[in-house]
Parts: C-alpha cells; sequence; structure tokens
C-alpha cells in the first residue's frame, strides 16, 4: 500500500522555530516586515520539515493565484507547441503558474468543462491561441473576471486584449516575390480549418494576385498538417497546367508540399517550382528544405502577451498586430530582395 504523504503545515513550522504562525507567514510574504533572526529560524525550521507554501490557498484568500490558462489546438504542430513553449517560460520566470488545456480532436464541450475546472481555481487570466477553440471559450473566461489574451484571433468580445500577426503585407510580398522570379501560373495551398489567421492570409494573397491579373488556383482540404501539403502537391502538380508558385498556408503545409514535388513527382525547387510558406518554424531553416517563408515571431508575440499580463488593472485593451517579414531562403529563384 502507498502511503500518502503528509504536509507540514504553517503552524508546525511555527512550534518548531519558537515564533507566531503570523511570522511564518511574513517570513514567506514579499516585502512584508520580518527580522533577520526570526526569518534564519522560519527558514531552518522549513527547510528541516519539508513546509513550501501553499500559494493556492493563499491565492484564494487574496483573490489572486498567479495561475494563468493557456488554451490551444495542434498542440503537435511545430510553431504551436514553440508558442506555448515560450508562453510557459515566460510565465513561470514571472512568477505565475501556466495550465495548458488542450483542444485538439476534442469538442468546445469537452474544452469549456476543462475551463469550468480551471476557474474553480481562480485563474487570473486565459490566454487563448489561434486555432479552432470558439469564442464561447473567451466569454465564459470574461464572465468569470478574467483578463483575456487573444492571439491570431478575431472574437467579436469587448474586454479581451488581442495580438495578431500581421496578414496583409505578406500575401502581396509573396505574389510580388513570385513575379520578381517570373512565376505565372500562381496557386494558393491551403486547409479546410478556416481559422482567423489563415482566412486573412489566403485573402491578401488572393487579392494580391488578381491587382496582377492572375488567377490563382486555390487548393484547400484537410487540416494544417504535412499531408495536406503532400495531397494538394500530387493534385495541382499533375495538372496540365500546373503551377508554378505555390504559396502555402504553414510551412507544415509547405513541407510536404515540398517533399512531394521534388521526391515524388522530380521537379526541380526553385528552378521549376517556387515555394512560400509561414511560420519560419525551425525545420524551415534546415538544409533539406531551406524554404523562404514568413516569420511569425514567437519572441515578439510571447513579450507582447507578458505586456497585456502586466499591464494595471482598468487599463484598455490592447490591440497590437506584429509584423511577419519575408525570410528569404532558396525554395524562390532570384537574387534576395533589397530591404
Amino acid at each position: 500500500m502507498t502511503r500518502r504523504r503528509s504536509f507540514a503545515s504553517a503552524q508546525q513550522v511555527a512550534d518548531r522555530a519558537g515564533v507566531s504562525r503570523s511570522a511564518v507567514s511574513r517570513t514567506f510574504t514579499p516585502g512584508a516586515s520580518v527580522s533577520d533572526e526570526t526569518r534564519r529560524r522560519v527558514l531552518a525550521a522549513a527547510e528541516a520539515l519539508g513546509y513550501h507554501v501553499n500559494h493556492l490557498a493563499r491565492g484564494l484568500t487574496r483573490r489572486s493565484s498567479n495561475i494563468v490558462c493557456i488554451v490551444a489546438s495542434d498542440l503537435e504542430t511545430p510553431l504551436r507547441s514553440r508558442m506555448v513553449g515560450a508562453l510557459t517560460d515566460r510565465l513561470q520566470h514571472s512568477g505565475r503558474v501556466a495550465m495548458l488545456i488542450g483542444t485538439s480532436g476534442r469538442g468546445d464541450a469537452d474544452a469549456q468543462s476543462a475551463l469550468r475546472q480551471i476557474l474553480n481555481y481562480r485563474a487570473d487570466a486565459t490566454i487563448v491561441l489561434s486555432g479552432t477553440p470558439s469564442e464561447d471559450i473567451t466569454r465564459l473566461c470574461i464572465a468569470a473576471g478574467q483578463r483575456v489574451v487573444l492571439i491570431n484571433r478575431d472574437d467579436r468580445i469587448e474586454g479581451p486584449d488581442n495580438i495578431a500577426i500581421d496578414s496583409a503585407l505578406p500575401g502581396r510580398l509573396a505574389v510580388a516575390a513570385f513575379r520578381r522570379a517570373g512565376c505565372r501560373r500562381l496557386c494558393l495551398v491551403t486547409s479546410a480549418q478556416g481559422t482567423p489567421a489563415l482566412l486573412a492570409r489566403e485573402s491578401s494573397f488572393l487579392a494580391a494576385a488578381r491587382a496582377e491579373g492572375i488567377e490563382p488556383a486555390v487548393w484547400r482540404g484537410g487540416r494544417t498538417v504535412y499531408a495536406t501539403g503532400r495531397a494538394a502537391a500530387h493534385d495541382l502538380l499533375l495538372r496540365p497546367d500546373r503551377p508554378d508558385a505555390a504559396f502555402c498556408i504553414s510551412d507544415l503545409v509547405a513541407f510536404g508540399f515540398l517533399d512531394a514535388a521534388r521526391h515524388d513527382l522530380g521537379l526541380r525547387v526553385p528552378e521549376g517550382l517556387c515555394v512560400i510558406g509561414f511560420d519560419n518554424t525551425e525545420q524551415a531553416g534546415w538544409s533539406a528544405y531551406d524554404l523562404t517563408t514568413f516569420d511569425q515571431s514567437v519572441d515578439a508575440t510571447g513579450d507582447a502577451v507578458m505586456a497585456a499580463l502586466d499591464a494595471p488593472e482598468g487599463t484598455a485593451p490592447l490591440r497590437l498586430t506584429i509584423p511577419a517579414p519575408l525570410v528569404w531562403r532558396r525554395t524562390v529563384r532570384g537574387p534576395v530582395p533589397a530591404g
């Protein structure tokens, strides 16, 4: 039989140190007044007993738990895992506790059920990443009095901070890069997930191409994953009027597209086919891909989230658009554009 561990109490620490219970509390409260001798005795007693402050109970008393929920889907994808890691690191370094709620493969009802459990711990804030969670989750957090930070979402709700990666300029830059490379038959490779960020990328690219008198082929289907890119390549690149340039809605889709084009269909990149992705994941810089892509900066996004969380109560919600510069590699022919 496994014996359940018994945790030392603050009163036990006080008894061992020969001080009052309030002296123990002051010792572990930043900025509280306590003599050096009392602090030394309390810390020595706490070390001997294995005592740790119950921050959850303290948070319930003070109406602040330092818990921040992160709601995200597609956690297995490179960009999403990097984003969650960056946010978790920043939260921990600021003295907060991150609680992750994954919604991949689950209905919103399940996600809301998990969130309700977290709300029982009185989380201070919730970060909702782009993806499929419905805006009902955002409303639930706001109703609970939380600060809510949205990343790449367009929930039409008053109150949340909203941080987005620029999706308008990249579409225009992608078309310009393809045209500069001499490409005439453009295509857009996207998924059927239809998130706000993906739709914004699609619309800017299509609008820029049409302004150039080009009607791109559009391939849409599946999730925003590697297999979608492979399936698109096997369809689009076997057509009589096959595209000579592809704007893939994410790096992961671009990887599948490139692998199918090169290894299954024998096409040369960039000589016979130019490809641009979006995200600038670590894998985009690998020699196997060397993918020209737009940089969805995880660091800039993480810093903006922390600025929103650290803003004083009553501050107007943050509305910020972060640039996504083009990272020029070797999947588009021609010289590197100036600037």
